[in-house]
C-alpha cells in the first residue's frame, strides 16, 4: 500500500493515526500542495492528499480510507460491530467533517476576517462538544475509534491556529491529554506536526 500524504495536513494525519493503530506499513510519499507528483496526478482526478493505493484501489477522503482500513484491517475494531453504533459512530463523523473540518482552510491560510471568523467557529464548535468528552473514557466510546483519530488532529492545532478554549473546560483538557499520549497519536506524528506544540 502506498498513501500519498502531507507532513501538515490534518487530514493526512487522520489517515497515519488509523495506520498506527492497526499497525500497518506503507509506502509514504510527502507531496507538496503546490507541485504534487506525476503519480497522484494520474491516480486522483482531485490531486487531494490524503489518497491510498492498495493494489488496483485509488481511495481518497479521509473519511472513506479510515473506514476501508478499519473494514480490511478488523482487529483492533475502530467502529462498533452493531450497524445502530456504526451509524452512530458515522453521522457523528459527519458532523466533525462539517463543523471542524470544514474551517481548516480558512485557519490555514485564509483572508485576515475568514481566519477570524473560522477561529470563532471552531472555538464554538469545540467547546459545544465539550460535554461529549466527559460521557466515556474516548469520544463517545469506551475505546479508542475512528471518532478520535478524526479530533485528534483537530485539537492538536488549536494553539497553532490561535483557538484557545478557556481553562474551565476541564473534561477537554483530560480527553486531549490521554489523546495525546496514546501511543498510535505520538507514533503518526510528523516532524513538522511535533513543532505545532512546545
Amino acid at each position: 500500500m502506498t498513501l500519498f500524504s502531507r507532513r501538515d495536513d490534518p487530514h493526512s494525519h487522520r489517515v497515519r493515526i488509523v495506520l498506527a493503530v492497526k499497525g500497518l506499513e506503507m509506502r509514504l510519499v510527502e507531496c507538496d500542495p503546490a507541485r504534487p507528483p506525476e503519480d497522484l496526478i494520474d491516480l486522483n482526478p482531485f490531486q487531494s492528499v490524503p489518497t491510498l493505493v492498495d493494489r488496483e484501489l485509488v481511495l481518497y477522503g479521509a473519511g472513506i480510507i479510515t473506514e476501508y482500513l478499519d473494514e480490511r484491517f478488523p482487529s483492533p475494531a475502530l467502529l462498533p460491530g452493531d450497524p445502530a453504533g456504526r451509524a452512530q459512530a458515522r453521522i457523528a463523523l459527519h458532523r466533525l467533517e462539517q463543523d471542524w473540518y470544514a474551517l481548516v482552510p480558512a485557519l490555514e491560510g485564509g483572508e485576515r476576517r475568514e481566519e477570524q471568523r473560522a477561529r470563532r467557529l471552531m472555538l464554538e464548535a469545540v467547546l459545544a462538544a465539550e460535554p461529549l468528552f466527559r460521557v466515556k473514557p474516548w469520544f463517545l466510546s469506551d475505546h479508542f475509534s475512528l471518532l478520535d483519530a478524526a479530533v485528534a488532529p483537530i485539537l492538536w492545532r488549536l494553539p497553532r491556529w490561535r483557538v484557545v478554549p478557556p481553562a474551565t473546560v476541564g473534561a477537554l483538557e483530560r480527553y486531549s491529554q490521554r489523546l495525546f499520549a496514546h501511543p498510535a497519536f505520538r507514533a503518526s506524528l510528523s516532524e513538522a506536526e511535533q513543532g505545532m506544540r512546545p
